[in-house]
């Protein structure tokens, strides 16, 4: 028997999938040939333009390219390109499970490599960066990831990236979870390769990732690709050529983040999100406290995007409050730490600090919120 659904039944409280409008929903009513300038050149050439400039000032020296798959394969789409065959090693940060999941990716590809792991609650230091490569000449690329949504820290971005450009490493940065949410000028950084995704801070769906790259690193990484499909300059070249990707694109997708683009362009930018994820974080953390909850990271390493937050009490039962919260049209985030036992609240989508209000307000009716 059918039953009927409503069209949004919860709001997702995470950092990606997350809730989209209504506008960026609609916009994936229509299909579209991959063959067609109305697709190639209006749609796919444009958010190329736009992410770039949404990038830095410098946009010239930029490009972007889309690639398909989560953002993961966007990652290893760079790790596997951006690396030269011969004379190359890659040092990654590491201080949660998704700079693990670079190292991972360095292993599995079998990249000359080194982990410099750190706690999850604490942020790699440039001193300690510049200590390491000091200490290894050998390393000439540098990635770390800049929000890590594993406890929600922020990781000092300028500081890492300028330490590993006075001496001279090309440096990837995993965005995945900051870009298009937190200000940034990857020109001024010297940012070599960025990565993020279609379904984070632009606020569309998942289905694409797309790399901001420099273009005088990226043109000096023909032949280097470790993967056919995962080859990142292939897909620079065609999409330069043609506008087309290289195999199908996830057309219903890119059409929804066209919509976003538009959308985050009317909220006033990157500086106007920004603001409004930091007072969803801010209105949602005071809340919380009142009510016994207390978050994992000190203010000064927490990030807009995602908080954690540790149980309130001995014998809390998160699968319990999940639900609890569920039913009452909010879905959060299980914790992904092993030191200690948290949850997660995503602050980023088309959501708004009512919606942390009304979320407060399901909270302070579940019974260990009590008194």
């Amino acid at each position: 028997m059918y039953e009927f659904i409503p069209e949004n039944p919860y709001i997702l409280l995470t950092p990606g999938p997350l809730s989209t409008s209504k506008g960026v929903r609609n916009a994936m009513l229509r299909d579209w040939c991959t063959w067609d300038a109305d697709y190639n050149e209006a749609i796919v050439q444009t958010i190329r333009r736009r992410l770039a400039a949404l990038a830095t000032a410098r946009a010239e020296d930029y490009t972007a390219v889309l690639m398909q798959g989560s953002g993961s394969f966007g990652v290893e789409a760079v790790l596997g390109t951006a690396l030269p065959r011969r004379g190359g090693k890659l040092l990654v940060l590491t201080n949660g499970a998704y700079g693990q999941r670079m190292a991972t990716m360095a292993q599995t590809l079998d990249l000359p490599h080194v982990a410099l792991p750190l706690p999850e609650t604490e942020a790699p230091a440039a001193a300690m960066l510049e200590e390491t490569l000091a200490v290894d000449p050998g390393i000439t690329h540098v990635a770390f990831v800049h929000c890590e949504t594993t406890t929600g820290i922020l990781n000092p971005l300028e500081e890492l990236a300028a330490a590993a450009k006075r001496r001279g490493k090309t440096v990837i940065v995993d965005a995945m979870s900051s870009f298009g949410g937190i200000p940034m000028d990857v020109g001024a950084l010297g940012i070599d390769f960025l990565i993020s995704s279609s379904n984070k801070c632009i606020q569309g769906v998942p289905g694409f990732s797309f790399v901001i790259a420099k273009r005088d690193a990226l043109s000096q990484c023909g032949g280097n690709a470790r993967s056919h499909s995962l080859d990142l300059y292939d897909q620079w070249r065609e999409m330069d050529a043609t506008g087309k990707w290289r195999f199908t694109s996830p057309t219903h997708v890119v059409r929804a983040f066209f919509q976003a683009l538009d959308e985050l362009e009317a909220e006033g930018g990157i500086a106007a999100r920004h603001a409004r994820y930091c007072e969803n974080h801010r209105v949602l953390t005071r809340g919380m406290a009142v009510l016994g909850y207390q978050t994992l990271l000190p203010a000064a390493l927490q990030s807009p995007i995602i908080t954690s937050f540790l149980y309130p009490a001995a014998g809390f039962d998160f699968a319990a409050f999940y639900q609890y919260c569920k039913q009452r049209g909010f879905v959060l985030y299980p914790g992904k730490i092993s030191r200690a036992p948290t949850f997660r609240v995503g602050h980023i989508g088309e959501v708004y600090p009512a919606d942390m209000r009304a979320l407060l307000e399901v909270v302070r009716g579940y019974p260990t919120a009590e008194g």
